[in-house]
């Protein structure tokens, strides 16, 4: 059971906003100094009422519509300085919990639900956020307008005070009313939360390559950018708002002040007294909007905290891939590579999303041992499930094993950096994940600043320049979300260049030629033999025809390696790869 609300872990969101809070506070409390002014006015009003004198009336008319336009002015800065705070808190806590996802392991996000992160990062935080301004924006203000004009109300005449909270609820319904037109100023800012929104499916959806491509910065700049710009729209939105509010009320007073005249008028004709009119337009004025405000917050309140519920409960989680403390930058890497006993199984809730036990299930690889020479390229074949991907998904550390070491050039990969041991890694995977932009940002994917000669000349090597050349803007043409503008021949160059551009010394191809035609097939089958050359390489494929050439076959089979060798020696041994062949091409 919860003993503490969870909008204490907000104090120091709130503390790094002290400055303009405090402006907005000092605002708040001459904002609410003017209400026993305006109810002194307003007896000496009833006063000139009563004596029918409309020449001073007049003139105190005047003087009551200058203190609103001051009044107005000073609610107006209440309004944009709290929302300015209530936003920078929002967009501080948003870029922090997307950073903090940033660094959690890639076993997380195999269960996560991106939609639910997504709308974590959206609604759940803006609901902080206007939780905040409104705890500043109203609440305080209302508490404080209640206590000075009640205390005034009650040492000026106790039945007043009885008729405000008679007349309240009709009152409350009117400004009610008044709200809802209000909101429909802050549609404005809903489709900037939308790209944000889309942005966020599209970079989870890509995690994989982020990781391995050490592109996590790049991706919290290009999160950044898109929460900033989201942030202004809503901010322009919260300014128009406060400002429709002080039009609203300064109308609202003009006829309060109608109301004066006419009512002194009738009361001429002897037709309404000065003390019930005065009663009337006092409850009106100065009881009903903080009653309605304050009541009718609690729900939000209490909305609030659960998602500050759920958006701490995220900041919580800890990665289970991890740095050592003062891990050191892998230095320029020659390729060689060693697996020494490696056992590793995938927790139970990474099998299964229903699943609720963080016990692990049974191993995928098994005391496995495997020697890989600096410019070797290997092959892994071998059934669904033989741990073929598993092994080559330890490398970059997406996972950590239960029991052995890998090392790279004799260095354990535990010992390094994530970015350094991950940005001497390329990936060329089955599903290729393109980015909204250019076609050039694609291939240069995780760097901000690139030479456009080098993308060129990597899309070359790739077999990416003839078709990028012939499109509308080259290499500045816009792939569209996930690349759906391309074909999946292109989208497969894409990503061989990208791979170039990064420059590896250890190459992982999961299935790059799995889901193409002939044509197709045959340019990325050219433009991976020129990526593959004086690079480590790990080949994993079902499709027999594309290992042949591998200096060395691996078969796997329930997690260990049961037969190795070339292509020609493995057919002439008769084995499980012969037979693999045979159902294949036989």
């Amino acid at each position: 059971m919860k003993t503490r609300s969870t909008y204490w872990q907000l104090l120091p969101y709130i503390r790094s906003q002290w400055s303009t809070i405090a402006k907005a506070l000092a605002c708040t409390l001459a904002f609410t100094v003017f209400w026993p002014i305006l109810a002194m006015l307003a007896g000496q009003m009833a006063t000139y009422i009563g004596e029918g004198n409309v020449g001073a009336l007049a003139q105190l008319a005047g003087l009551a519509a200058v203190i609103f336009l001051i009044r107005g002015s000073v609610q107006y800065g209440q309004d944009a300085l709290m929302a300015k705070a209530a936003l920078k808190i929002t967009l501080d806590l948003r870029k922090q919990v997307y950073a903090h996802l940033q660094q959690l392991s890639l076993s997380y996000f195999v269960t996560a639900k991106t939609g639910d992160l997504s709308y974590r990062l959206t609604e759940d935080i803006d609901r902080i956020g206007e939780v905040i301004n409104k705890v500043f924006h109203q609440f305080i203000p209302c508490v404080l307008q209640l206590l000075v004009v009640i205390g005034y109300m009650i040492w000026l005449n106790w039945q007043l005070t009885l008729a405000t909270l008679i007349i309240a609820p009709l009152m409350a319904l009117l400004i009610s009313w008044f709200g809802e037109r209000l909101l429909s100023f802050s549609h404005r800012s809903q489709a900037s939360i939308s790209n944000l929104s889309a942005l966020l499916t599209e970079l989870f959806e890509g995690i994989r390559l982020v990781k391995a491509f050490a592109a996590e910065e790049y991706a919290i700049n290009r999160f950044s950018f898109e929460a900033e710009h989201n942030r202004q729209a809503k901010y322009l939105a919260e300014r128009i708002k406060a400002l429709q509010f002080v039009v609203v009320g300064f109308l609202e007073a003009m006829s309060v002040l109608l109301l004066f005249f006419l009512g002194g008028w009738q009361i001429s004709v002897g037709n309404l007294t000065g003390a019930g009119f005065i009663s009337y337009v006092t409850a009106v004025a100065l009881l009903i909007d903080p009653i309605s405000l304050t009541t009718s917050n609690y729900s939000d309140f209490k909305q609030g905290e659960a998602s500050c519920d759920r958006v701490f409960e995220l900041l919580a989680i800890q990665p289970e891939v991890l740095e050592k403390p003062g891990a050191i930058p892998l230095p320029p890497i020659t390729g060689k590579v060693e697996y020494r006993n490696v056992t590793f199984a995938y927790s139970n809730q990474e099998k299964s999303q229903t699943s609720s036990s963080p016990c692990l299930g049974s191993p995928v690889l098994q005391n496995l041992n495997l020697l890989v020479m600096p410019g070797e390229a290997i092959a892994l074949v071998g059934a669904s499930g033989a741990g073929k991907t598993t092994l080559v998904n330890l490398l970059p550390r997406f996972y950590d094993p239960q029991a052995g070491e890998i090392l790279i050039d004799g260095i354990n990969i535990k010992d390094v950096t994530l970015r350094s041991l991950r940005r001497q890694i390329g990936i060329v995977p089955q599903d290729i994940n393109l980015f909204s932009g250019s076609i050039a940002q694609n291939i240069a994917f995780g760097q901000t600043q690139f030479d456009l000669k080098e993308v060129q000349a990597a899309a070359e090597i790739a077999n990416a320049h003839e078709f990028i050349a012939k499109l509308p803007d080259g290499y500045h043409t816009k792939v569209g979300e996930r690349g759906v503008n391309l074909s999946g021949g292109q989208r497969q160059r894409i990503a061989i260049a990208r791979a170039v551009f990064l420059n590896p010394r250890i190459l992982i191809l999961d299935e790059a030629t799995s889901a193409l035609d002939s044509e197709s097939e045959a340019l990325v089958q050219q433009a991976l033999e020129r990526l593959m050359q004086n690079r480590t390489v790990f080949i994993i494929a079902h499709r027999l025809a594309s290992v042949r050439r591998a200096a060395r076959i691996l078969v796997m089979e329930q997690g260990r390696i049961i037969e190795s060798g070339t292509h020609q020696q493995l057919l002439e041994k008769g084995g499980r790869y012969a037979r693999f062949y045979a159902q294949q091409f036989i």
